[in-house]
C-alpha cells in the first residue's frame, strides 16, 4: 500500500473473494501482498481491493478467513468475484471479534441518534458505515439484515447478538433473498434470526402510518432512503391534482394526499404493490382522495399525452433501469423518455418530481438526462429542490458508490 516493497504496514481482512479488513497483525494468518503500484483510491482511502491489486497469497484460501495484507509483489486471479478485499478498519489495534461488531453497530445507532433517526433508519449502510456489505434497516423495534459478502455472512452470529444487546428488539429478520449472494458462493434465503414474529408491521413516517411487508416487501420491506424527500413535496401538491407513477406501495401519493391535495392517482405495474398502496391508503384515511391502479407507466404515460391529460404535479420514482455499465445507454434513454412523458402531462407552471436510484447513473448525468427531456418536450424548467438520499444513508466522498439516489423538483414552465 505504500512506496517500496520494504513496507510491512498490515491489514486485516476477511475474504472469500470479498474482505474485510483492519491495521493490526495476527500470528499465523494468511499473508497477502499487495502490488507495489496499487491504486490511488484505495491508498486515499476506498474500502475495496480488486483482484487486480493482489500480487500473492501465502496460502490455500477457503473464503471469509481474516488474512493479514502487506504490500508487496505478484499477482491473483479470483474466479468468482472482481473485489477480493473489503476493509473493516484503519486502526492499529483493532482487533475483529464480537466485540468489533457490537462497538461498530453502537457507534451507527449513535450517529443516527444524532441526526434525529430514532423510530425507522437504515441502521447500517455497508462502506460507508466501515462495516462493507452488511445492510441493517430498522422498523421501530424490528430489524431487516443483509449480508452480501462471504466475509460478513461469517460474522452474522456476532451481528445478531450486538443487536439483541443495544436494542433488545422484537424481532429480526433476514432479507438475503438477493442474487448478489450468488457471486459469493452463497445461497438465497431469508428468515427469522430471532423468534418469529408478525412480519407486516406499522411504521411511522412524518405523521403518516404505512404498512411495511419485512418477508416479502421489495429490497427490506420499504424503502427508507426518500423518507425525507418525501417531505419536500408538500407545499408544491397543495390544492393539486397529483399523478405518481411507479408509485410501488404509494408513499409519496400518500404524503400529496395529507398535504393537501385535492386528488392523487397511483401508477404501478405491481399488483401487490398497488393493493399495498390501497391499505396505506385507508390506514391514513386518503382513499377518498387517492387512487391506485395497476399499469405499465411507460405506456399509459405516452397514451395519456396523446389524449390531452394534464396535472399539477407528476412524480416519477422508478426503479434502477441497470446495475450494469453495459446497459448504461439503455437506463440513459429510459430515463430520458419516462421523463420526457411526464413532463407533457404537467400544466404550464406545474411541477415535476423525479428520482434516480441507479448508481451508474451521478447527480451531473441525471440533471442533464432532465435537460434533455426538458428540450425534447419544448418545456422550460427550473430546480426547486434536487437532494439525494436521507442522511440515515451517509455520504462517503470519493466512495462513489454511497451516493446513488437522486431526487429532484422542477418547476415546468
Amino acid at each position: 500500500m505504500y512506496k517500496g516493497s520494504e513496507s510491512r504496514h498490515s491489514v486485516v481482512v476477511s475474504t472469500l473473494l470479498k474482505v474485510c479488513f483492519a491495521f493490526t497483525y495476527f500470528c499465523g494468518m494468511i499473508k497477502v501482498r499487495l502490488r507495489k503500484k496499487i491504486s490511488q483510491r484505495v491508498v486515499s482511502g476506498h474500502p475495496w481491493i480488486f483482484n487486480n491489486e493482489i500480487e500473492k497469497i501465502d496460502s490455500e484460501i477457503n473464503g471469509g478467513e481474516l488474512v493479514e495484507v502487506y504490500t508487496h509483489d505478484k499477482k491473483f486471479v479470483n474466479p468468482k468475484s472482481q473485489i477480493i478485499i473489503r476493509l473493516l478498519s484503519r486502526q492499529k489495534e483493532s482487533e475483529i471479534n464480537d466485540q468489533f461488531f457490537y462497538d461498530q453497530i453502537l457507534q451507527c445507532w449513535e450517529y443516527r441518534k444524532k441526526l434525529g433517526y430514532i423510530e425507522n433508519c437504515r441502521l447500517v449502510f455497508g462502506e460507508a458505515d466501515s462495516l462493507p456489505q452488511l445492510i441493517i434497516d430498522k422498523f421501530n423495534d424490528y430489524f431487516v439484515i443483509q449480508t452480501l459478502a462471504l466475509g460478513i455472512d461469517r460474522w452474522k452470529p456476532a451481528i445478531v447478538t450486538a443487536l439483541n444487546k443495544i436494542f433488545q428488539p422484537k424481532g429480526i429478520y433476514e432479507r438475503n433473498d438477493v442474487p448478489v449472494r450468488e457471486l459469493e458462493g452463497l445461497p438465497q434465503q431469508k428468515g427469522f434470526l430471532s423468534e418469529p414474529f408478525g412480519t407486516k408491521i406499522i411504521i411511522n413516517e412524518n405523521g403518516m402510518k404505512f404498512y411495511v411487508d419485512i418477508e416479502n416487501g421489495q429490497k427490506t420491506g420499504y424503502f427508507l432512503d426518500q423518507q425525507d424527500n418525501r417531505r419536500t413535496i408538500q407545499h408544491i401538491v397543495n390544492g393539486a391534482d397529483v399523478l405518481g407513477a411507479f408509485c410501488y406501495t404509494g408513499t409519496f401519493e400518500i404524503h400529496a394526499a395529507h398535504y393537501g391535495a385535492k386528488s392523487v392517482l397511483g401508477l404501478d405495474i405491481s399488483e401487490n404493490a398497488v393493493q399495498q398502496a390501497i391499505k396505506n391508503a385507508e390506514l391514513n384515511g386518503a382513499h377518498n382522495i387517492c387512487r391506485f391502479e395497476t399499469a405499465n407507466a411507460f405506456d399509459v404515460l405516452k397514451q395519456w399525452g396523446k389524449e390531452g391529460r394534464q396535472y399539477n404535479v407528476v412524480m416519477l420514482d422508478p426503479p434502477a433501469f441497470t446495475k450494469s455499465r453495459e446497459n448504461i445507454q439503455k437506463a440513459i434513454t429510459g430515463y430520458k423518455e419516462i421523463n420526457l412523458r411526464g413532463m407533457k402531462l404537467i400544466k404550464p407552471g406545474g411541477f415535476l418530481v423525479t428520482s434516480s436510484c441507479t448508481n451508474l447513473v451521478n447527480a451531473e448525468m441525471f440533471q442533464q438526462i432532465i435537460n434533455m427531456a426538458a428540450k425534447d418536450a419544448r418545456r422550460r424548467i427550473r430546480q426547486v429542490v434536487f437532494q439525494t438520499q436521507s442522511a440515515d444513508h451517509p455520504i462517503i466522498w470519493g466512495m462513489d458508490n454511497t451516493q446513488y439516489l437522486k431526487f429532484l423538483i422542477v418547476q415546468v414552465i
